[in-house]
C-alpha cells in the first residue's frame, strides 16, 4: 500500500493546476494539447509555423474576424487495431484553438494559407 502522500498526489495536482490556474488548457480533468507556434517577419510580411505532427494542411480551419486570425483543427481518433484492447489513452490530439491579435495596419486581403 502506497504512503499517504502518494495518493495524495493526483488531488493536490488537480488542485493546484485545476481550472481556475489555466483555464482553457485545462478540460474534463485532463490537460488540453495546444501546439507551440513560430512566427517570424520577413520582407515580405508575417508567417505563422505550428507544430502539430500529424496533421495536413486540409485539417486546419483558419478564420479571420475583427483583425483577430484563428487557426484551429479537431480530429477524431480511431483505432484501427481490431486485435488491441485499449486500456488507458493518454496520447491524444482531439481539437486546439489559437488566437492571433493582428495590427490593424496589416493588409488582412493578403492573407493565405
Amino acid at each position: 500500500m502506497l504512503p499517504r502522500i502518494y495518493r495524495s498526489v493526483p488531488s493536490v495536482w488537480d488542485n493546484f493546476f485545476g481550472r481556475d490556474y489555466m483555464p482553457g488548457f485545462y478540460e474534463n480533468g485532463s490537460f488540453k494539447s495546444v501546439p507551440a507556434v513560430n512566427i517570424m517577419e520577413d520582407d515580405d510580411g508575417y508567417s505563422i509555423e505550428v507544430a502539430a505532427p500529424g496533421l495536413d494542411k486540409k485539417d486546419f480551419n483558419i478564420n479571420l474576424e475583427n483583425n483577430v486570425l484563428t487557426i484551429s483543427s479537431e480530429r477524431e481518433h480511431k483505432l484501427e487495431d481490431k486485435e488491441a484492447t485499449t486500456r488507458r489513452r493518454e496520447f491524444s490530439y482531439d481539437s486546439f484553438k489559437r488566437s492571433f491579435s493582428l495590427p490593424d495596419s496589416l493588409d488582412t486581403e493578403k492573407i493565405k494559407a
